[in-house]
């Protein structure tokens, strides 16, 4: 059941079969998602420095079966609300070994992910699934917003590796994925807590777990039981389309009784029906807007292609989305750098502005004209403190930019993209 392609480079000394090849391979990976030190503080380039010894060392031990990963280094990071979520990291060499597990074992996973699942796939992206879901929207009334309660983190063990086993019998693999799991982690204040459920997110192996264990607790359930309800799945962020709000009830209890079996839950206050309102749907629901990877569905003002205005229920970017990339400006504290030229700011910038408008810009970009002009009144505070003849005129100052835009409308990314200052009178 393993893929033949790491068959190289086997010791048939070792109990266990595992290619020297793919352990260069996984490290390749590895490096290349780049990632913090875990707890033994040793980075990637340092793990570098003594490249082949380190990879033998990991080789050897994973097939004669000796090897124990270390603890996951605990990093908390800030959410929405003041709230934070809690990442695992592993060591490097301990990311290596998950690498070349999941290089063995996700092409014969991948073969059965739903055609609707999309996160951490291969040819998939979580814009498939926004546009899937708009697509979706249009046709059908309702919507199912789902949320589980701390996903990540009451992962059932068992329940995990009964799924893994459905996909292979290879006993190397089963040792170390059960070894990750119940691996301790190693919080900020250097306690050790051992966990007998979870999967850390910020693992290499997390999400390919992930998406397993809701293979079988989700969706095999939905395509078995109810192929007539459509969904759209990223991880963990799942929405459910019904045909009314009868059915968004009925169903929504369905899948809490179905995850309740898997040992989660929802959130009860996040999880919520909502109603696709738009121009033509003459139904009422006091909830008329969810959130989906970054983006806001909700009734929107639109113009057809043959330029006649309408509302329907359209997806732009989020409140919280948008207020990260606000606060991401402000962070660069452009403002301060007056030892930069304009297209110093630019070439520094651009690669994150880029970003954003290729991901949130994909349906109803004018909704990102509220967070650029943030962008584009720092770069006027850049400009008052850059020259005398600036300073203490603002308009003046927002009048200098909007003719630079004019003249050099591809310096800045979202100016290219049609969010450029005016030049004003």
């Amino acid at each position: 059941m393993i893929n033949q392609q790491w068959e190289e480079s086997l010791d048939n000394a070792k109990p266990y079969r595992i290619s020297k090849h793919a352990v260069v391979e996984a490290f390749k990976r590895v490096k290349a998602n780049k990632g913090a030190a875990g707890v033994d503080g040793e980075s990637i380039e340092e793990f570098e420095k003594d490249l082949k010894n380190n990879l033998y060392k990991l080789w050897n031990r994973m097939s004669s079966g000796s090897y124990f990963p270390q603890p996951v280094r605990s990093v908390e990071i800030p959410k929405d609300e003041g709230r934070k979520r809690t990442l695992g990291i592993p060591t490097v060499a301990d990311r290596v070994g998950q690498m070349v597990v999941k290089m063995y074992l996700e092409p014969e996973i991948e073969k059965c992910f739903h055609p609707d699942s999309y996160g951490y796939r291969a040819g998939k992206s979580a814009i498939d699934a926004v546009g899937m879901a708009r697509q979706r929207c249009f046709r059908i009334d309702w919507v199912v917003d789902l949320d589980i309660k701390g996903f990540y983190d009451n992962l059932d063990h068992e329940l995990m590796m009964k799924a893994v086993r459905k996909h292979t019998d290879c006993k190397w693999l089963l040792l170390y994925i059960e070894r990750w799991l119940k691996a301790p982690i190693l919080t900020a204040d250097r306690k050790l807590v051992y966990r007998d459920k979870g999967t850390p997110q910020g693992s290499v192996i997390s999400p390919l777990l992930a998406n397993l264990f809701l293979h079988y607790a989700f969706d095999e359930r939905m395509r078995k039981a109810h192929p007539s309800i459509p969904f759209e799945r990223y991880a963990d962020d799942i929405i459910v389309h019904c045909r009314s709000k009868k059915q968004a009830g009925w169903i929504m209890a369905e899948i809490e009784r179905r995850l309740a079996q898997c040992k989660l839950e929802l959130h009860p206050e996040k999880t919520k029906i909502v109603y696709c309102k738009d121009e033509i749907r003459r139904g009422k629901n006091p909830n008329q807007r969810f959130d989906f990877l970054g983006y806001t569905f909700r009734p929107r003002l639109a113009k057809s292609r043959e330029g006649k205005h309408f509302v329907g229920f359209l997806p732009a970017v989020s409140d919280k989305a948008g207020k990260r990339m606000r606060l991401v400006m402000r962070s660069w504290k452009i403002h301060r750098r007056s030892d930069l030229s304009l297209e110093d700011l630019s070439g520094l910038s651009n690669p994150i502005i880029r970003g954003w408008i290729n991901y949130y810009g994909q349906y109803y970009k004018s909704a990102l004209r509220w967070s650029f002009n943030v962008l584009n009144r720092i770069l006027v505070r850049w400009a008052m403190r850059k020259y005398k003849k600036l300073r203490y005129h603002y308009r003046r100052a927002a009048h200098w930019l909007g003719r630079v835009a004019l003249q050099k409308p591809k310096l800045f990314y979202h100016w290219q993209m049609g969010f450029r200052p005016s030049a004003g009178r």
